[in-house]
């Protein structure tokens, strides 16, 4: 376990050593003894608590609402600045989820999670208690991420997938971080644009045009907290001019980006998310890997 540092907080930080069996899936374990009002920048992906420790993190939501222990929470997470992260002696481990594998690995939709923060005991019923306690029972890091690797997968296994074509759309979003044109991505897959937007947003959780702003947004917002300016920044990752880059950071975290530059929930990336630029390949069907139509399939 690696030690983070951010102000007068200390982080112990503990990362897989093997790449989980299940593509689109990433993990990092953290240990804070005093976590004071973490903002939650927004990141493309979903997000799952799995808390076993002694205390319990509790994340304050828009509109007064909160959630204590275990839970999950749709790509985007913390859009606007309202959700707040703190508790006291927090040990958990947070696993981030492609949305193309959210739906099999949930057991519902990120679509159905409406933007909100859902306790996971709602979503797994008695599974989340079973897996708290595994998680509490083990005594190293590397065995607490075999075990929820191993529920991952077998829950990935069982799971329903996204239509290859949704799959394809949002790798392209990805792998070009985020510069892909929208209107482009129906043509690639030889849908129709309507068709495309209603099991993207269906099956993912946000409309593609969301899912490139957001994707580009967590570009940028690395490359301001490694110390890159604005301008550079925002000339580079597709905006219009540094004013349109200083738009899209206050619309997604409430801040400035100098302000946004030095959350720990960004900081603490390079240790606990080192692989975190390279995109997990999707599952596509044969056709669309050699460029000819998928069939077509209601």
């Amino acid at each position: 376990m690696r030690t983070f540092v951010h102000g007068e907080v200390v982080w112990g930080v503990a990362c897989p050593r093997r790449p989980s069996r299940v593509a689109g899936v990433t993990m990092a374990g953290f240990r804070v003894r005093d976590l004071d009002a973490l903002r939650m920048v927004p990141h493309p992906a979903v997000t799952l608590l799995l808390e076993f420790g002694a205390g319990s993190p509790v994340v304050d939501c828009a509109a007064g609402r909160q959630q204590r222990g275990s839970l999950v929470a749709g790509p985007g997470l913390g859009s606007g600045g309202a959700v707040r992260a703190r508790g006291e002696n927090v040990e958990c481990v947070q696993v981030r989820l492609s949305p193309v594998i959210a739906r099999a690995v949930l057991g519902v939709s990120p679509a159905d999670l409406d933007g909100a923060v859902v306790s996971l005991g709602d979503l797994w019923g008695q599974e989340a208690s079973r897996i708290r306690e595994q998680l509490g029972d083990v005594a190293s890091w590397q065995d607490r991420f075999a075990l929820a690797d191993a529920l991952l997968a077998r829950r990935h296994e069982a799971g329903p997938p996204v239509d290859p074509e949704v799959a394809w759309a949002w790798h392209r979003i990805v792998v070009s971080r985020g510069l892909a044109r929208v209107d482009g991505l129906a043509a690639e897959v030889e849908w129709s644009r309507k068709r495309l937007w209603s099991r993207f947003r269906s099956q993912l959780g946000l409309p593609p045009k969301r899912a490139v702003k957001l994707v580009r947004f967590d570009h940028a917002a690395h490359r301001l907290v490694a110390g890159e300016g604005a301008a550079r920044v925002a000339a580079d990752a597709g905006y219009a001019d540094q004013s349109h880059l200083h738009r899209d950071v206050r619309a997604f975290t409430g801040a400035t980006p100098a302000t946004m530059a030095g959350e720990p929930f960004l900081a603490v990336d390079d240790i606990a998310w080192p692989n975190r630029g390279t995109p997990a390949k999707p599952h596509v069907s044969r056709d669309l890997r050699l460029g000819r139509r998928p069939s077509d399939r209601s």
